[in-house]
């Protein structure tokens, strides 16, 4: 489908929800943006320095990130490199600065950020027990007014453990860390982990929609706030920065256990950032 007849479509498919009401079609695209405003393709070089920032240690005050991660993030290339063709993000078990583990964490933060639009890319995931790759946005004035009041957008978190489920949500005030408002999305009779899939959320002014493969499994409005028992505020109106990164451990996934393979990684073909216009 060429891109002008897919916006088309996209805007007539919102009109008919708008006026007719109907149920999420996992087959169809809505609004295609269509003005590229980041391609990082990962051919070759090193990691732009003029788009990524890394994350480094346990996090602040050494707590694991807020979740109990047990990894030390570095900018080593034996966690983070460009190789073959691609961004290859990889969890080493190993002691290191106190850690058992060491894995990677980059992010766009002061250098790139954008209000609205779509955010994709291709990803294969590790597997394992305690592993947690995601690919996922906090508000730009995180430094301002802190977390979660700037807001988080998780395109895509997986437990290692289950290597056929994602899970794509939305944190902000009064619905945050375990209350998160998402959904998750079952790859039938696959796995992430055995070959490269396209996650992305296209995003405006009032609604996240949430893409597999650009099968549509998911979209949130401040609608899905009013069933909150603290009525959240709707607090993505502001331009995001990227973050990607492999986590060990930790709330959301457990440790990892004797079954476990390391070294575990995390191959990004690619991330694009549209705009409408």
């Amino acid at each position: 489908m060429n891109m002008k007849n897919n916006r088309v479509f996209g805007i007539l498919f919102i009109v008919s929800i708008m006026f007719f009401g109907c149920d999420l079609d996992e087959t169809q695209r809505v609004v295609r943006f269509d003005n590229l405003t980041l391609s990082q393709e990962f051919d070759d070089g090193p990691l732009d320095p003029a788009v990524w920032n890394f994350d480094i240690g346990r996090g602040p005050g050494g707590d694991g990130w807020g979740n109990q991660e047990l990894q030390y993030y570095t900018d080593r290339p034996e966690n983070v490199t460009i190789e073959d063709g691609m961004l290859k993000i990889t969890a080493i078990q190993e002691d290191f600065e106190g850690a058992s583990f060491t894995s990677g964490r980059i992010l766009t933060q002061g250098k790139f950020g954008q209000k609205y639009g779509r955010i994709e890319a291709r990803i294969k995931l590790p597997w394992g027990q305690g592993l947690w790759p995601a690919f996922w946005m906090l508000g730009a004035n995180i430094e301002t007014v802190g977390w979660p009041q700037c807001g988080e957008i998780d395109i895509m978190e997986n437990r290692g453990q289950e290597p056929s489920i994602i899970t794509g949500s939305i944190h902000g005030p009064g619905y945050n860390a375990a209350n998160s408002i998402g959904k998750e999305f079952d790859l039938e009779d696959d796995r992430f982990d055995t070959d490269f899939h396209v996650f992305g959320v296209e995003w405006g002014e009032d609604y996240i929609n949430y893409y597999v493969d650009d099968k549509l499994y998911q979209r949130l409005t401040p609608e899905d706030l009013e069933d909150e028992e603290d009525a959240g505020e709707w607090v993505f109106n502001q331009p995001f920065f990227i973050i990607l990164n492999v986590a060990v451990g930790g709330n959301f996934v457990g440790n990892p256990d004797e079954n476990t393979v390391f070294p575990q990684t995390m191959l990004v073909d690619y991330i694009r950032v549209y705009s409408e216009n």
